[in-house]
């Protein structure tokens, strides 16, 4: 067991070492320099004190206390000047002016700390065996546990016209500063009561180890915490181990008092009751820290995670994920502004912002992972973080998150609160969480997004020639007819089926480049009510020409009445042409007919397409895992085509399903598409 000298030591240590944590983390700032001499000044009280109780102290003992008294006198005086600092922000500059400002508070200290050294404290009769203690002792705590009630109620009164941040950070250090001080006082008191050296030698250095550290570290460093979230942080943990070693107490006991110890074979039965009671223990100590969770609101985030992942569910887009989230991001941060931007190395971009993925914030974001205004207000100041601080600024953020995943750089910020309170730490590790949600789902959408676009050049490599070769023939005829044009230019009949000729064969060649095009550019889904059959002989006429190059033939059995849907043409087209080319691919090598056949019926709240091929059809074992990403039967391609397909039907609040494999009838897909009455 650690002695009272050893613990004395340690604390100091680690009084000093949180003291130079403080100021090495924005040694520029006035408060951290005062914490740091704080913490100098506790360390000399503990060192003090650990003269004190030293075993080998003898008569010197006594000496130390009057110093350990006197030296603890004047730590209200620091704090005080914490408070100064953090209510003013300005340096003092002049001695006279400090103590003009400081003079009632100093000469309190000074009496203070001038009584241990009096027979009024301690009479000059007591001994370090026998300590005696006089009504000076009394007064002494009496009056300095006012000073620090006077503290508390100063920082109360004067919080209020802070800023929230700092209001928090005031609130933090001086109620845990004050309730560190006040628990030494009692301990003092008890110590005078029942002369118990351990009440001094060792509760005190933990007291000041638990509450002067953990306050330090709250109000210093970039984390912001809340005095009130801290007391039921406290609270809670206090809660869960008393509850659950009270739990594991009585059922412990319960089995012992049944089970008896004699034998070997009851021995057995006691282990396995001690495992059972291990095993239920951490049992109750999960579901009362969920209770407890939940009763303290520790975790209010719940209903935006949720809707986050529903979002991230039901969108499938870049921008459709952003303008989802938005919504839910506001409504965490009880904010009206929220920002999402993502990208690869390149760029990041995302509500109207734009910042090269490269920039120097951004890598100091990657870094750090979260800033608030707070947190770049107390950590050293450099280039970077004003970068930081005034792009926050500009977009009035009170929180901006970074995360980063495997080619996608994700920025998160929610605006300050209604409120006008500053994010707390606990709520910038929930906002981390919703985060990296966001980020996997716009990595998912960015990924999706990549193999679209690659499909859809696969697919126009594939029909280039078929392509070239038809706008080839009506431009071999437009020559023709040209080069007859100057020895037949005379005749009407001649220059009429000539300008008739030239119109349709420039606009058969104008639509199927203009289809072509819009097959490989990329874009976003933007739905609006057409007609279906149309889009569909349009989509034939660019699988024809590669559909008679294998020798296979396109039919049709269009019935839907009316044909009308809500859709995106050239989404709708890169699912047609993805089966319908991927039915060419079937039929390679099937001996005798190759047919496609496209029909159209009308179903409840949509209407069908089903593309139909006489190929060797689907694998049964292939069935269930027929739209999952790498699923093929060719020889070349990802097997990406159906998987693509899809998700962009889901896009298009349509379905894709393939019928179940019989044998020698080929493959069948149906697709089904929303009325304008559905989706509207």
């Amino acid at each position: 067991m650690l002695t009272g000298l050893t613990v004395a030591l340690f604390a100091g240590i680690i009084v000093v070492a949180v003291g130079a944590l403080v100021l090495w983390s924005n040694p520029r700032r006035t408060v951290n320099q005062v914490v740091f001499t704080c913490s100098v000044h506790i360390a000399l009280w503990l060192v003090a004190l650990h003269l004190t109780v030293r075993p080998a102290a003898g008569a010197a003992g006594l000496f130390w206390l009057r110093w350990t008294c006197a030296i603890s006198a004047s730590v209200p005086v620091h704090f005080w000047l914490v408070l100064r600092e953090s209510l003013s922000d300005q340096r003092l500059v002049s001695v006279r002016r400090f103590f003009r400002s400081n003079g009632l508070w100093l000469l309190i200290t000074a009496g203070l700390s001038y009584l241990p050294f009096t027979d009024f404290f301690i009479p000059y009769y007591s001994t370090s065996q026998s300590r005696v203690y006089g009504l000076g002792y009394s007064i002494y705590i009496v009056t300095v546990g006012g000073l620090y009630f006077l503290l508390a109620i100063a920082a109360f009164v004067g919080s209020r016209k802070l800023p929230e941040g700092k209001r928090l950070e005031l609130q933090v250090w001086l109620y845990g500063g004050c309730t560190m001080t006040i628990l030494i006082l009692v301990l003092m008191i008890l110590n005078r009561i029942t002369h118990d050296r351990d009440l001094t030698a060792l509760y005190q250095p933990v007291v000041v180890m638990i509450f002067y550290a953990g306050t330090a570290l709250a109000i210093t460093t970039g984390r912001i915490f809340d005095a009130r979230q801290l007391f039921l942080i406290v609270l809670q943990k206090i809660v869960l181990v008393i509850s659950v070693a009270a739990v594991a107490y009585m059922l412990d006991s319960s089995l012992t008092a049944i089970l008896n110890p004699d034998n070997v074979s009851n021995r057995l039965l006691e282990l396995a009751a001690w495992a059972a009671t291990s095993a239920v223990a951490l049992w109750f100590a999960a579901a009362l820290n969920d209770w407890l969770n939940r009763w303290f609101k520790f975790f209010p985030e719940s209903a935006a995670r949720r809707a986050a992942f529903e979002a991230a569910k039901s969108e499938l887009t870049v921008e459709g994920l952003e303008q989802a989230f938005l919504p839910i991001l506001r409504g965490w941060g009880q904010s009206e502004h929220a920002i999402v931007l993502s990208g690869p190395k390149e760029e990041i971009k995302g509500s109207g912002i734009r910042l090269p993925a490269e920039a120097s914030m951004v890598d100091v974001l990657r870094r750090i992972r979260w800033a608030t205004p707070e947190r770049l207000v107390r950590e050293r100041t450099d280039v970077e973080r004003a970068q930081i601080e005034e792009f926050m600024a500009r977009h009035h953020l009170g929180v901006l998150v970074c995360s980063r995943g495997l080619s996608l750089t994700v920025l998160v910020g929610v605006g300050v609160p209604f409120s006008r309170r500053p994010f707390t730490y606990p709520q910038v590790q929930q906002l981390i969480e919703l985060t990296e949600i966001v980020e996997t789902a716009l990595e998912r959408a960015h990924f999706s997004t990549r193999a679209q676009q690659a499909e859809r050049l696969a697919t126009v490599g594939l029909l280039g020639a078929g392509v070239a070769h038809e706008i080839r023939n009506p431009l071999v005829t437009i020559k023709t007819f040209v080069q007859l044009l100057p020895q037949r230019h005379h005749e009407e009949g001649f220059r009429r089926k000539f300008f008739q000729l030239i119109s349709e064969e420039i606009t058969r060649i104008d639509r199927l480049t203009e289809r072509l095009m819009e097959l490989g550019s990329p874009r976003s889904y933007f739905m609006v009510p057409q007609p279906l059959h149309p889009l569909l002989r349009g989509t034939l006429e660019l699988v024809e020409p590669k559909a008679a190059d294998r020798g296979v033939d396109i039919a049709t059995d269009f019935q839907a009445a009316p044909d009308v849907i809500d859709t995106d043409a050239a989404a709708a087209r890169q699912v047609l042409l993805n089966l319908c080319l991927n039915a060419v691919h079937a039929m390679e090598s099937v001996p005798g007919p190759r047919r496609i056949r496209l029909a159209t019926r009308n179903v409840p709240g949509g209407v069908e397409v089903s593309v139909t091929d006489t190929g060797p059809g689907l694998a049964s074992e292939m069935l269930p895992r027929l739209f999952t990403p790498f699923q093929s039967t060719k020889s070349t391609g990802f097997g990406l085509g159906l998987a693509i397909s899809s998700e962009i039907m889901s896009g298009l609040k349509g379905t894709i399903a393939a019928d179940p494999p019989r044998a020698g009838e080929g493959a069948t897909f149906r697709l089904i598409f929303p009325c304008p009455s559905l989706s509207s």
